[in-house]
């Protein structure tokens, strides 16, 4: 399954760098961080790039 995660650049909740987990996906993946002071609410913070992250993905 094609994926891209997201992650905002201001994000304090506690998580893994996101290198520790990209070999989980056998699809084509992208992770990407997002700059201006994002957290982790990105359809709220940031909808966006998290639009633009669904429409990308169903193109895959």
């Amino acid at each position: 399954m094609p994926t891209i995660t997201l992650e905002g650049d201001a994000n304090g909740a506690p998580h893994p760098d996101a290198s520790s987990y990209t070999k989980k996906f056998s699809g084509k993946y992208t992770h990407r961080l997002i700059k201006g002071g994002i957290g982790h609410n990105l359809p709220q913070e940031a909808p966006q790039s998290f639009a633009q992250a669904i429409v990308e993905v169903d193109g895959y």
